[in-house]
């Protein structure tokens, strides 16, 4: 703006725009239906308040198609809601982008362009050889990638410790079953 600021040439910094008067007559061009057509569920009072997905009545398209077979409960692995989400990194990469001596966290993979967020999970896969000594603080570790980093003298720290997995109840199976009756003929011999 040049010249001086006053009264008469105040104004706002962004243009505003005046509202839609929409029912105000045939020359506005928003007259007579204002704009929402003839009849019909669009064309009445608060019928943008419809959820995503609803089809007026009509048997929805979610509902329509058919469901994939599989477990679906809540824990199911990784199919529910509580599925665990981690970021696989390979020896491989870790012998390519680390010297020897160096330790690895998290943090040095992101710094490093290896894994992408530092909040997901990190599991060490057994992908390559480990030839050099690093100390690995990881949230996870395959058998095979923990054997390779102990073979190449390196240590593996775990973040998160593996979960415990109940035993399977083996008298449902036959040859749990089969063991389980040879014990018991032992155990009442000897009374």
């Amino acid at each position: 703006m040049a010249g001086e600021l006053n009264l008469s040439n105040l104004q706002p910094a962004q243009a505003r725009k005046d509202r839609k008067r929409v029912g105000r007559g045939l020359g506005s061009g928003k007259g007579r239906y204002s704009g929402r057509g003839i009849k019909g569920q669009k064309s009445r009072s608060g019928s943008h308040m419809m959820r995503a997905g609803y089809e007026g009545g009509q048997m929805p398209l979610y509902m329509r198609t058919a469901k994939l077979r599989g477990n679906t409960s809540a824990d199911a692995m990784p199919v529910g809601p509580f599925r665990t989400v981690t970021q696989p990194v390979n020896l491989r990469d870790l012998e390519a982008r680390f010297e020897a001596g160096e330790e690895v966290t998290p943090e040095t993979l992101k710094a490093k362009g290896l894994i992408r967020s530092v909040r997901k999970d990190v599991k060490l896969l057994g992908v390559g050889d480990l030839t050099k000594k690093l100390s690995i603080t990881v949230h996870g570790a395959s058998a095979t990638a923990r054997e390779k980093v102990e073979g190449a003298g390196g240590t593996l720290t775990l973040l998160r410790e593996p979960k415990v997995r109940k035993p399977k109840n083996m008298k449902r199976r036959p040859e749990g079953r089969q063991k389980v009756s040879d014990t018991e003929v032992s155990d009442t011999s000897d009374d």
